[in-house]
């Protein structure tokens, strides 16, 4: 049996997998897998609106190529982690 660390560590990493490649690339989550990702996998995500969504992919999608990849995926669960923490901590 895999560490509660492993374990949280392997969670966001086969998310990010279950949902890239149904439109093609396997390594990048389209605009439309990550509309899909944030709206299944977040609790806030069927609250967002799909111009909230957009812009939260503009904002992560730091090369410019229209598409998130891993790096871009796991500094947004960084960028979330520290909002979560912060929250915790007050």
């Amino acid at each position: 049996m895999a560490a509660p660390l492993d374990q949280a560590i392997g969670l966001p990493v086969a998310t990010f997998h279950r949902y890239a490649g149904k439109d093609g690339n396997k390594n990048t989550l389209s605009k439309k897998e990550w509309k899909e990702l944030v709206q299944k996998e977040l609790t806030i995500g069927p609250k967002l609106q799909d111009a909230e969504i957009q812009a939260l992919m503009k904002d992560l999608d730091h090369n410019g190529d229209q598409v998130v990849n891993f790096q871009e995926y796991v500094t947004f669960l960084g960028a979330t982690a520290m909002i979560c923490s912060e929250a915790l901590s007050s």
